[in-house]
């Protein structure tokens, strides 16, 4: 597998073919995800050939938005995964572990192994962080811009239902980022409960 290879082209495409409306989806939250993945394939022993195979669904797990809509990018990230692949060393075995932990991401995140649990929290390890506001901000107004939201209340009460039903799946997020996910929660739970 040429992982560095890969990751100059996705990058590039990234950089090129996203829009500029993609304010939470950009190549920033590629980048995030990536890091974050990356520290938890060491958190949870995960090791070789493994860990590429996460890194590269990190850098591929929202490829599909250069189509520039928010429904089905995931089965677009994946096609573009096959398409791009082979040319890069990566195996028909590689290539669907990939597409399952890219498909993993999606809401609701339905993760069924360590690497698409590790992707799976990457790809929402915000939700638990001291960035969780301006992330969460960088969503809404991207929401706004496609016309998925009409207002911060709806925001606010979506954020609510979400982080409600959303679970961290490694250990390492659990420990690390649940409480201050379930601190989060509970303001947003007591700014609802005013409207």
């Amino acid at each position: 597998m040429q992982y560095n290879a890969v990751k100059k082209y996705i990058i590039k495409r990234l950089r090129e073919e996203l829009s500029t409306e993609l304010l939470y989806h950009g190549l920033h939250h590629t980048r995030d995800v990536l890091r974050v993945s990356t520290q938890l394939c060491a958190a949870e022993g995960v090791r070789g050939k493994d860990v590429t195979r996460v890194k590269t669904a990190a850098l591929f797990h929202d490829a599909g938005f250069v189509k520039n809509q928010h429904a089905g990018h995931e089965q677009e990230g994946c096609r573009m995964v096959r398409e791009a692949l082979p040319a890069y060393g990566y195996s028909p075995t590689d290539i669907e572990v990939i597409c399952g932990m890219i498909m993993a991401t999606k809401i609701p995140q339905s993760p069924s192994n360590l690497l698409e649990e590790i992707i799976c929290d990457a790809d929402l390890d915000y939700l638990g962080r001291g960035d969780f506001y301006p992330i969460g901000e960088s969503l809404f107004e991207e929401l706004q811009a496609y016309h998925l939201i009409s207002d911060e209340q709806a925001w606010n009460r979506l954020q609510v239902s979400f982080l409600s039903a959303h679970k961290f799946h490694t250990q390492t997020n659990k420990t690390l980022r649940e409480p201050a996910k379930q601190v989060y929660l509970k303001k947003l739970e007591q700014l609802i409960a005013k409207y």
